[in-house]
C-alpha cells in the first residue's frame, strides 16, 4: 500500500481524496497557492506545502514546485483530483521517472486518449462505435470543408486537446463552417497551446450518457453503470444522474460491455470513463475518454456503494481489483447537483466572496462534497463550484424530492449561488419527465 498521498489540487476534491487517504490510514499532503492558505484541505491534510502565489500556472500548474513538494515531504504518490494536472501526461512522466506513483494511468494512456482524434481512432480500432468524422486531424479549411460535405452537416468542430467545453463550434452550414474554423483553432490555441482539430458529424439532441470503468494492472476490468450527464449549459455539466432515462438493462450490458473490452484492448489501468452520445434510435457512440477520477463519481458510489477514490489508491498500489462484473449491484436511483458561486441572472457571472453563513443540508441519502465553511473566502480566480449536493433515493422521483428538499435547506450567505436555477430544473416538467437532451437549458430557460 502506498505509504503518503500528496494531493495536486484544491477544493473539495481535495478534500474527498484526504478523507478517503484517512479511512485507509493513509497519510496525506496538501499543496496550496497563498489565496489558499485557510483553505478546508490545507486544514485537514498531515501536512501542507505552499506552492506558489493564487494564479493557477505558478502553483496548481506549476510541475517543478508540486514534484519538490512531494519530495520535501517524502510523499511516494501524487493524486491528481481532476482539472489542472490530472490528464497531464508530462506530470505522470515525470513522476514516473522518479519513483512517486502517479495515482491515475500511465502517462502513455493519458497522452494517447488526450488527443481526441487519436482517441477516436484507437476506439474504432478495438471495435467501439464513433461518430461519422474525419480520419485523424483535419490540416486546412479546404479539407475541413470537404469532410464535412462528405459526412452532411451539421458538422461539430473540436480541438483535438479540448476539455471543459472549450474549443467546441457547430456548422449548419458551409458558411457557419467558414466562420467558425478559425475561432475554434484560435481557442484551441489559447486554452490547449494546441490548435489541432478535427471535426465530427453533429448527433442533434442526443443524450450524454458516461460509463465509469475500474481497470488493474492485471487486465481485469469492470464497469459500475452508467451516468446521464445530458444537463448541460454550454458543454458544461450542472446536474448527473444514475440511472439513466433511456438506458434500459439491455442497452447498459451492451454499453458496459463495450466499455470493459475497449479498457482491456489498450491496457489501461485505474479508474477512467468513457464518454458517449445516445441519439434517439439508441445508437451510441464514443465522444471522448477522461483519464482522471470525474467530478461526478459520487452518483456512482451511491447507486453502488463503491468508492471510486479507494479503488484508484488500490490499483495505484499494485492491487488486484477485489470485484468481479457479476459482484456490482445497482441499487435505487443518485443524483448530483453541482453548486457554484455565480449569479444567473448575470449570464452565470462568478460570485467569489466571503460566506458569513452557511447551513449545510443532510439526512437520509444525502452527501455533501465541499470545502466551503462559515468565515471561508471564496476566491475568484479558480473554478466557480464550491459544493456538490447528491442524493439517493429508491427511484428517480425519490431522487428529485429529496434533491429539491437539500436545495432548499442548503444557505450560502455572503455570496450568489446557482441553487434557485437548480430548484427550477428539478421544478420544469420536461425534466420530471425524463424529457430533455444536451439541448435542454437552452430551449427551456433561453440561456
Amino acid at each position: 500500500m502506498l505509504k503518503k498521498v500528496l494531493i495536486a489540487n484544491r477544493g473539495e476534491i481535495a478534500v474527498r481524496i484526504i478523507r478517503a487517504c484517512r479511512e485507509m490510514g493513509i497519510p496525506t499532503v496538501a499543496v496550496y497557492s497563498d489565496i489558499d492558505k485557510d483553505a478546508l484541505h490545507v486544514k485537514l491534510a498531515d501536512e501542507a506545502v505552499c506552492i506558489g502565489p493564487a494564479k493557477s500556472s505558478k502553483s496548481y500548474l506549476n510541475i517543478k514546485n508540486i514534484i519538490e513538494a512531494a519530495c520535501l515531504t517524502g510523499a511516494d504518490s501524487i493524486h491528481p483530483g481532476f482539472g489542472f494536472l490530472s490528464e497531464n501526461s508530462t506530470f505522470a512522466k515525470i513522476c514516473t521517472e522518479i519513483g512517486i506513483k502517479f495515482i491515475g494511468p500511465s502517462y502513455e494512456m493519458i497522452e494517447l486518449m488526450g488527443n481526441k482524434s487519436k482517441a477516436k481512432e484507437t476506439m474504432k480500432k478495438v471495435g467501439v462505435p464513433v461518430v461519422p468524422g474525419s480520419d485523424g486531424l483535419v490540416q486546412s479549411l479546404n479539407e475541413a470543408i470537404e469532410v464535412s460535405k462528405k459526412i452532411k452537416y451539421p458538422v461539430i468542430i473540436k480541438a483535438s486537446s479540448g476539455g471543459g467545453g472549450k474549443g467546441i463550434r457547430i456548422a449548419y452550414s458551409e458558411e457557419e463552417l467558414i466562420k467558425a474554423y478559425d475561432l475554434v483553432k484560435q481557442e484551441a490555441k489559447n486554452s490547449f497551446n494546441d490548435d489541432s482539430i478535427y471535426i465530427e458529424k453533429f448527433i442533434e439532441n442526443p443524450r450524454h450518457i458516461e460509463i465509469q470503468i475500474l481497470s488493474d494492472e492485471y487486465r481485469n476490468a469492470i464497469h459500475l453503470g452508467e451516468r446521464d450527464c445530458t444537463v448541460q449549459r454550454r458543454n458544461q455539466k450542472m446536474l448527473e444522474e444514475t440511472p439513466s432515462g433511456v438506458i434500459d438493462d439491455k442497452l447498459r450490458k451492451k454499453m458496459g460491455e463495450v466499455a470493459v473490452k475497449a479498457v482491456k484492448e489498450i491496457g489501461y489501468s485505474n479508474a477512467g470513463t468513457i464518454e458517449f452520445l445516445v441519439d434517439k434510435n439508441k445508437d451510441f457512440y464514443f465522444m471522448e475518454m477522461n483519464t482522471r477520477v470525474q467530478v461526478e463519481h459520487p452518483v456512482t458510489e451511491m447507486f453502488t456503494g463503491i468508492d471510486i477514490i479507494k479503488e484508484q489508491i488500490k490499483i495505484a498500489s499494485g492491487e488486484k481489483l477485489e470485484y468481479k462484473q457479476e459482484d456490482i449491484k445497482f441499487t435505487g436511483h443518485s443524483m448530483e447537483c453541482r453548486i457554484n458561486a455565480e449569479n444567473p441572472d448575470k449570464k452565470f457571472m462568478p460570485c467569489p466572496g466571503k460566506i458569513i453563513g452557511l447551513h449545510l443540508p443532510g439526512g437520509n441519502g444525502v452527501r455533501v462534497d465541499t470545502a466551503i465553511y462559515s468565515g471561508y473566502t471564496v476566491p475568484g480566480c479558480y473554478d466557480s463550484m464550491i459544493a456538490k449536493v447528491i442524493v439517493h433515493g429508491k427511484n428517480r422521483e425519490e431522487s428529485i424530492s429529496k434533491m429539491k428538499s437539500a436545495l432548499g435547506e442548503f444557505i450560502v450567505d455572503g455570496i450568489i449561488t446557482n441553487i434557485d436555477f437548480l430548484y427550477k430544473i428539478l421544478e420544469n416538467k420536461n425534466f420530471i419527465e425524463n424529457n430533455y437532451d444536451t439541448s435542454f437549458i437552452q430551449k427551456e430557460f433561453n440561456i
